[in-house]
């Protein structure tokens, strides 16, 4: 249920509607926007009658929420949510330009690489120091060694780090030294870990599973937002279809249907998506072109001798000209790259 107060009310009769709503046995949740104020119940709503806050001279209307989510509807947070990043803003007008190597193999790759990015205009810097992979005997990353390597460059470069949480037992950690922490789509509903996330402040990078529906892909960051952690960005990846050309199907539809259900900050990443790097520009342009509030690309310095992923990584010289012409393309959607 949604209670949505008349303009200009004031401090002291939204802490008296919160009491209210506390007393029936549920949690406010209140947004102040510029035009407007709106309190979110959380709880079990049904036992409620809505005329009870509808009487009451400070509230304009009751509306009644039928999605399962609650903290991440739209209905509760008209307005864009902004994500701040170690100073990286996500969301509204702020693009989030996020590159880096599929994997960390060594220091002087991922610092070369990240000076090279944030050159071309990248403001965070990605890489896997936990590698899940399909085959066992892939390479599984460099584990803690890799995270050490990741704070370094950001030591170097001042780029906030991105890298993805495997395990629980690595969480404490993680919440140390990652800037934006990612789960990646096989754990998109590991439900005890999304809980735990709840529970730290830093912001969390969601991956869609590879056959996630929007509601289960939302409800998943309502675990984490429930929990207590409202720092909560999407990230749409590609989903497993029919078609085995590529190696998923990027869904930019998700981007306006994210936004017309959640306040939630979306990004895309194309290169996980198509799997081939020649596929990345075009899929990236498209993204920002229909509104996406960032890119997660793969950039790698020897592409054909990398550790993982290496035929959809683009050559730092490639992720440049990618740039150009997306700083051409992203003020026409009301958004700025810099």
């Amino acid at each position: 249920m949604i209670i949505v107060l008349k303009p200009r009310t004031s401090k002291e009769n939204v802490a008296r509607m919160e009491a209210m709503i506390q007393k029936k046995g549920m949690q406010p949740h209140t947004v102040i926007g510029e035009e407007m104020t709106i309190i979110g119940c959380i709880g079990d709503t049904t036992r409620i009658d809505s005329k009870l806050f509808e009487v009451d001279p400070c509230v304009d209307k009751v509306m009644h929420v039928q999605e399962p989510y609650k903290l991440a509807n739209r209905a509760f947070h008209p307005e864009d949510s902004v994500v701040n990043v170690s100073g990286v803003l996500v969301g509204g007008e702020h693009l989030a330009m996020i590159a880096g190597p599929c994997s960390v193999e060594s220091e002087e790759q991922v610092i070369e690489i990240a000076k090279a990015v944030k050159a071309s205009g990248a403001n965070l810097l990605r890489g896997g120091a936990f590698k899940p992979r399909t085959s066992p005997y892939a390479f599984q990353g460099m584990g803690m060694d890799g995270l050490e390597i990741l704070c370094a460059a950001r030591e170097e470069t001042g780029l906030p780090i991105v890298s993805e949480l495997l395990a629980l037992e690595h969480l404490e950690v993680f919440d140390d030294k990652v800037d934006l922490i990612q789960i990646g789509a096989r754990n998109m509903q590991n439900f005890d870990l999304l809980k735990h996330l709840g529970q730290t402040k830093k912001p969390i990078l969601l991956k869609r599973g590879l056959n996630a529906t929007y509601e289960e892909w939302i409800m998943a960051a309502e675990y984490i937002m429930a929990a207590g952690n409202e720092n909560v960005i999407l990230c749409e990846r590609g989903v497993r279809t029919f078609e085995s050309y590529t190696r998923n199907t990027l869904d930019l539809q998700a981007i306006p249907v994210i936004k017309t259900l959640t306040h939630l900050p979306i990004i895309i990443d194309p290169s996980h998506a198509g799997g081939k790097w020649w596929l990345v520009e075009p899929m990236a342009k498209a993204a920002v072109a229909a509104g996406a509030d960032g890119l997660m690309v793969e950039v790698h310095n020897d592409p054909s001798c990398a550790l993982c992923d290496g035929a959809q990584s683009l050559k730092p010289e490639k992720y440049d000209m990618l740039l150009q012409t997306i700083g051409t393309i992203a003020p026409v959607v009301g958004k700025k790259l810099r």
